[in-house]
């Protein structure tokens, strides 16, 4: 069984930042790198998917 990302963001950069959100559900900015061949990455604190504009629906 897979089980889906909490969230998913569609960007325009391969280098993004996340924060987690605002308030009490956030957490320390971590700058990420969204591999060219995947598309896409996951934030290690809160496991919201990142998906580059150009993989969007493929991924």
């Amino acid at each position: 069984m897979v089980t889906e990302a909490p969230e998913t963001r569609i960007v325009d950069s391969y280098r993004v930042a996340c924060d987690g959100g605002e308030g009490a559900l956030g957490h320390p900015r971590v700058w990420l790198t969204i591999p060219q061949d995947m598309g896409f990455v996951e934030c290690p604190y809160c496991d919201a998917k990142l998906v580059h504009r150009d993989f969007e629906g493929k991924v």
